[in-house]
């Protein structure tokens, strides 16, 4: 199994050489992929300078951009799975292994790294929480399916669900969005308890009023997706 971690990253300069040392310690034979997205300090020189695989983006694409230029990169480069791991150091890759079993043992297609089945760790703003248990209520509505944590982007995939996400991928907070794109799809998605901790650098993209343009936003989105792809 050639297994990839996609780290997408933006101004994470104070973070990205801790997340990568991170994701090595893992025992697995884990390759790791940097999508700097058109940082301006020195994200992709110390990528660089640990020895990964950097892509730099001409311009900054937003987290949906980068991340589907890491898939990309998983299917070109004939990987059976890629896990997804923020550069701000809110993953803890010590959970890889847990993310990436029901795929290996056949009970999953995708699976999402939950902050909130045991409750443990960083719980997130309250806002944020707000706007997950909103998702939480969508998800079970529209694909019949609890997901505890939607906007999770503690991920792994199969190659099968990274070859249609590497052509069709939300641009903007994607994470609860591409949940019923995959279902729809057919794809089965399974949850597993992780821990997550509060960012080691930068600022959160959704704060404060952002918080709810973004429950807004994300809400229609998912709406319409979910009218606009038939199942299978």
């Amino acid at each position: 199994m050639k297994i990839l971690t996609i780290v997408p990253a933006y101004n994470e300069a104070g973070s990205i050489e801790a997340t990568i040392t991170h994701i090595r310690a893992v025992d697995l034979d884990l390759e790791i992929v940097v999508i700097d997205d058109c940082s301006t300090d020195q994200t992709a020189a110390l990528a660089y300078a640990a020895g990964v695989d950097v892509v730099r983006l001409p311009i900054n694409l937003g987290i949906g951009g980068a991340v589907q230029t890491g898939f990309r990169f998983a299917v070109d480069n004939h990987f059976d799975i890629a896990v997804q791991v923020d550069g701000d150091g809110q993953h803890d890759p010590a959970f890889i292994p847990n993310l990436i079993a029901p795929i290996l043992e056949d009970r999953a297609d995708v699976v999402v790294g939950s902050r909130f089945i045991r409750r443990e760790g960083f719980q997130s703003l309250f806002m944020r929480r707000l706007g997950i248990r909103l998702f939480q209520h969508l998800n079970r509505l529209l694909i019949r399916q609890k997901i505890t944590d939607s906007t999770s982007g503690f991920r792994a995939y199969n190659a099968a669900a990274l070859r249609v996400l590497q052509h069709n991928y939300p641009v903007d907070y994607p994470e609860p969005e591409a949940l019923v794109l995959l279902k729809k799809r057919r794809f089965r998605l399974a949850e597993v308890p992780v821990l997550m901790r509060n960012r080691h650098a930068g600022e959160s993209s959704i704060s404060g009023w952002k918080s709810i343009y973004y429950m807004i936003k994300v809400t229609l989105s998912i709406l319409i997706e979910s009218v606009r792809l038939p199942d299978g």
